[in-house]
């Protein structure tokens, strides 16, 4: 599907966006191998989180049907004819999942290769718990994730005991899991997906596994282990697991501020007051927002919850008078690697140059990043250049024209945020793929008061 974004116009309202996607991940896994019943509430039909419930339901007996039935038959929550979302508890009660877990040792052999779709996260973090299961697995995925890098979590595996073995340092893998002990590991590239890996392989181990962050990433899998009573401790950039099992558990999905991301963004762009409900604040997830304040934009974060270690509550976007230009040092990278796209859509529309330095790891996500959103700006009008690991956007705004989104939602997404704020009209070729991680984007966007027509 594609879409003519129309420029001009206010956004106003309050709304919400799908279940975290991270913490998605990470609770069904949980979940999975809990002893006893656990209950997911609100847990997004994103095409990344059906693939880890498909690829957990191949590993399981009892929580099999359940995992099965979500992982094919998730559905989105959005509401047409100009609504906003539904309200939380609408919303949660439309999107239950059972999950009857026998423990880590009721995982059984798959009768064939496990599926992980486009999702790294569901490949990285299974390897991890697949490192401490007796039998052999193959993970695979399509060619998108097959270009990814896999030995960042293959070699630390492989030191705690696990046979791990890549296709020339991708996917597919075959993981043949055994008896672990326990390591200090310090990534040398610092990412959240290895990080947690290790961690449900250290959950396994005999002996205590330390994970050591020189520049910290996002936590949740530390905070749900906390919260289920695990044995961690965080200290000085160190995070200490030993081994345990966990029971079942209830949570609420907080909202995925990496979705949140794009809505700021559109509300910043068009001046707007936009509120943003049961939304995550866990603080490792928001330096974007610290970003967005050094631009320009205004924001104010309410904590109203807690799920499962997860705080939880409202984003109000308060407006921005004009989009400054912005410098992100190298050390700020890992911290907001997933909102790079729509940073710079924001810094398209400054009124200078915004550096993002040091971003290579953007090259090797579902797309080549850095090179998609400079060429994404510049066939919209704007200027931009990717020049070795760095991100130059060169402010001014955008004129208009057309782009395509290459298969990556996050790139869709920025495209057309950028887009509500450009001189003329854009077209945004392959929309849908925003279903990855924010089904109903278009409609949402929609609802707050965004011209989007569809086209063909």
């Amino acid at each position: 599907m594609d879409i003519i974004v129309a420029p001009g116009g206010t956004l106003h309202g309050s709304t919400a966006v799908p279940g975290d996607k991270s913490i998605s991940h990470r609770w069904l896994v949980l979940a999975a191998t809990a002893e006893g019943s656990s209950r997911l509430v609100g847990l997004p039909p994103s095409l990344d989180v059906r693939s880890t419930a498909a690829c957990l339901a191949g590993l399981t007996g009892k929580p099999r049907p359940s995992l099965d039935v979500f992982a094919r038959n998730a559905v989105s929550f959005v509401e047409g004819a100009g609504s906003t979302w539904n309200a939380p508890e609408e919303q949660a009660s439309r999107s239950t999942l059972e999950v009857e877990g026998e423990g880590r040792s009721g995982l059984i052999a798959p009768t064939s290769a496990l599926e992980c779709g486009n999702s790294g996260t569901s490949m990285r973090l299974l390897a991890g718990v697949l490192a401490a299961a007796p039998f052999r697995c193959v993970l695979t995925g399509d060619t998108s994730l097959s270009g990814r890098p896999m030995d960042r979590v293959a070699v630390p595996l492989r030191e705690m005991g696990a046979s791990i073995d890549t296709t020339d340092g991708h996917a597919p893998i075959t993981v043949t899991g055994g008896d672990l002990a326990g390591i200090r590991f310090a990534p040398e590239i610092p990412t959240a997906q290895v990080k947690g890996a290790v961690l449900f392989a250290g959950a396994a181990a005999t002996g205590r596994t330390t994970v050591v962050e020189v520049v910290a990433t996002r936590d949740h899998t530390e905070r749900a282990f906390e919260a289920l009573g695990a044995p961690v401790h965080r200290l000085d950039g160190e995070i200490h697991v030993s081994s345990f099992q966990h029971e079942g558990f209830e949570g609420v999905v907080p909202g995925d501020p990496s979705s949140a991301a794009f809505l700021i963004a559109a509300a910043a762009l068009t001046g707007s007051q936009v509120a943003i409900t049961g939304v995550g604040l866990n603080p490792s997830r928001l330096h974007f927002l610290d970003i967005m304040q050094r631009m320009g934009v205004r924001t104010v974060q309410t904590v109203t919850g807690l799920q499962v270690g997860e705080p939880v509550g409202t984003i109000e976007v308060l407006g921005c008078d004009e989009i400054r230009a912005v410098r992100v040092e190298p050390n700020e990278i890992a911290l907001i690697i997933d909102e790079v796209p729509v940073l710079a859509a924001l810094a398209a529309h400054a009124t200078s140059d915004s550096w993002f330095l040091e971003a290579a790891e953007l090259r090797v996500k579902e797309s080549d990043r850095l090179r998609a959103t400079a060429a994404g700006i510049r066939s919209l009008g704007g200027h931009a250049a990717d020049e070795g690991s760095d991100l130059v956007v060169a402010g001014g705004g955008l004129s208009g024209g057309r782009v395509e989104a290459g298969g990556d939602h996050r790139m869709a997404m920025a495209f057309t945020v950028g887009a509500l704020a450009a001189s003329g009209p854009c077209r945004i070729d392959g929309i849908e793929a925003a279903d990855v991680s924010f089904p109903g984007f278009v409609q949402t966007l929609r609802a707050l008061g965004a011209a989007l027509e569809e086209t063909s």
